[in-house]
């Protein structure tokens, strides 16, 4: 176990140093078990509203939370468990209690471009050059619909303009290409990152569909967030996926081929049906009045076969199906993918495309010109933004740093 001390700043009048510990979320752990196992008020859960304790299942397992305690451990202060890559629960010791709230994760977004020669595959030299497994895989996926990667040549070369988001100076989240152009035989191979969607310099959407929709002849009664500020209630709130409003019993399709991880009860989200899907993808579907008949963990499903109904079990306030979609793991939003065709930017988006893409490929030119190095992982951990981490050793004096 490492623990991580840092000064937190409680008032603009003091410091107060505080043992902070740095830990992955367990797998299979709820957030009410969580709160069973440290001893807290599981009454913490029980008074949120229905859209909280959803939130609250949406906690990733193996991602890292903190939890700062006393001098002592004996007393837990405060605890950080991200939802997303823009929202965390934030809970407080005031009194004898403690106050739930959600707050934005603090991060700082980084924009690098670089450039590289190809010696052995683009995954493996990204890896090599940036020790960042993420980013390599982030630009094989982006490009994989659209280059075949067989046919490279020793020299051929790539640029990448990228964002990365630091959280406390370790990278958080998944990295985003925001352009890349890859050699083959000299020639080079464009695309960019436009309205959330990957188009070659032509303005054609270069990425494959794998999904449809989970419902047919339904509306949209609420739409993805991951991060809003609700005007009413003057809190953050999120919404990690689609509502489709429709009578209870309307059939739920499977939005794409793939095998069922889970069939049961999920908390607030009630009746539960999640699929996994091929290159990192699993679906999610919510509030179901019951499942088919023969729909179980294990059971591998085709493409629009039926799994069940639209109902309105656990906290629901209406007979809906939320459908949630997750990449790697990561909530993402379903409306983006959910296409039957790929389309060509016209009219005035177009132009605005047109601009952006001879901005990028600028951009891209230059660092090919330059052979503009990349940063690596490592640099980023040790950047001033970073928390120091000492590990306990025997004989090891544990200092408390921060800046």
């Amino acid at each position: 176990m490492r623990n991580i001390f840092i000064l937190f700043l409680f008032t603009l009048t003091f410091l107060q140093a505080s043992v902070v510990e740095k830990l992955p979320w367990p797998q299979g752990e709820s957030f009410l078990h969580f709160l069973d196992r440290h001893g807290l008020p599981q009454s913490i859960y029980w008074n949120l509203d229905k859209e909280d304790k959803e939130l609250c299942e949406e906690i990733r397992a193996g991602v890292s939370y903190y939890m700062m305690t006393d001098d002592n451990g004996s007393v837990i202060e405060q605890v950080l468990i991200p939802i997303n890559e823009e929202l965390q629960i934030h809970l407080v010791r005031e009194g004898e209690g403690y106050r739930f709230e959600m707050i934005p994760v603090a991060y700082q977004e980084i924009t690098d471009i670089f450039s590289l020669a190809v010696e052995n595959s683009p995954y493996q030299d990204i890896i090599a050059a940036t020790n960042n497994r993420l980013l390599a895989h982030a630009f094989v996926d982006a490009f994989k619909n659209s280059f075949d990667f067989t046919r490279l040549r020793k020299g051929d070369r790539l640029a990448v303009v990228y964002k990365e988001k630091l959280r406390l100076g370790r990278p958080f989240g998944l990295p985003k290409i925001e352009a890349a152009m890859i050699e083959k035989r000299k020639k080079p191979h464009y695309l960019f990152r436009f309205k959330e969607r990957y188009y070659d310099e032509k303005g054609r959407e270069v990425e494959g569909f794998l999904f449809r929709k989970p419902v047919n002849h339904v509306r949209i009664t609420s739409r993805f967030t991951l991060r809003r500020w609700h005007p009413v209630l003057h809190r953050y709130r999120a919404h990690l996926g689609v509502d489709f409003g429709g009578r209870t019993g309307t059939p739920i399709y499977a939005a794409a081929d793939g095998l069922i991880i889970f069939a049961g009860r999920l908390g607030g989200y009630g009746n539960v049906i999640k699929i996994r899907h091929r290159d990192g993808f699993m679906t999610l579907y919510a509030h179901m009045h019951k499942f088919r008949r023969g729909m179980r963990r294990g059971k591998y499903v085709k493409k629009g076969q039926v799994i069940g109904y639209i109902g309105s079990t656990g906290m629901s306030t209406g007979p809906h199906l939320h459908f949630g979609l997750y990449k790697n793991g990561r909530p993402i939003n379903p409306l983006g993918v959910i296409k039957v065709t790929k389309k060509t930017i016209w009219g005035k988006t177009r132009k605005e495309f047109l601009r952006y893409a001879a901005d990028m490929k600028q951009k891209l030119q230059n660092a090919v010109k330059t052979q503009a190095c990349p940063v690596r992982l490592d640099d980023l951990s040790r950047s001033k933004y970073c928390i120091d981490e000492v590990a306990e050793s025997d004989g090891e004096r544990n200092e408390s740093v921060g800046e």
